[in-house]
């Protein structure tokens, strides 16, 4: 897959960048960081700049924030809890009110969630459905998803434009970052996860 994406930069340069990071953002899983250094370092070898990719790449990014933002608009927190009213809640061993918790913290941390998190793997990408759920200001989230992602876009560019044909040397730093930020984000749901039932088991007896 890595072969593609790098494929379609190189042919398509500013909107191949635009339409990668647009994927991205909708689904995950895809490695930006392989697209964002090739990207930097073709700017030493062709007609596209630095700036040029930046901005590719952070509209890329904010135009699929907002597809998920409007999926988390659309559904809202209300379809969640009567989801977790039913069987599938009970497996998991969620409720409604666990829904209403997580709005609140969200509430309480917007700004600072969207801003960085965008620089964090993963849930770079998927801050903007709970900021759906909350209604978070659609300016305001708008501003703060293109100032993050601007940060986190600038960093793999000028890397890339730094390191030129060399670019590849530093995917296992990135990787690295990314693996750590799996296990941290992993760990943290588990211990989430353990503060609930342990909650839920005090409000029984």
């Amino acid at each position: 897959m890595e072969n593609v994406m790098l494929e379609v930069v190189n042919n398509y340069g500013y909107i191949g960048i635009f339409m990668l990071i647009f994927i991205e953002n909708v689904f995950p899983p895809i490695p930006s960081e392989a697209v964002l250094l090739f990207g930097g370092a073709l700017t030493v070898s062709t007609a596209i700049n630095i700036p040029g990719t930046i901005f590719a790449a952070t509209l890329g990014s904010v135009v699929g924030a907002i597809v998920l933002y409007a999926l988390g608009r659309i559904f809202k927190a209300e379809r969640l809890r009567k989801l977790f009213e039913g069987k599938f809640g009970q497996i998991l061993h969620l409720n409604p009110d666990h829904v209403d918790k997580s709005v609140v913290w969200f509430e309480k941390y917007e700004a600072k969630a969207v801003l960085i998190c965008r620089c964090v793997p993963i849930v770079r990408s998927l801050i903007s459905i709970p900021a759906g759920f909350a209604s978070m200001n659609i300016a305001k989230f708008l501003i703060l998803t293109a100032v993050g992602s601007a940060v986190w876009n600038t960093v793999l560019v000028v890397v890339g434009s730094m390191l030129g044909e060399a670019w590849e040397t530093a995917m296992p730093y990135f990787e690295r970052y990314t693996s750590i930020a799996t296990v941290v984000i992993f760990v943290a749901c588990c211990l989430c996860a353990v503060y609930f039932l342990v909650m839920k088991r005090k409000n029984k007896k």
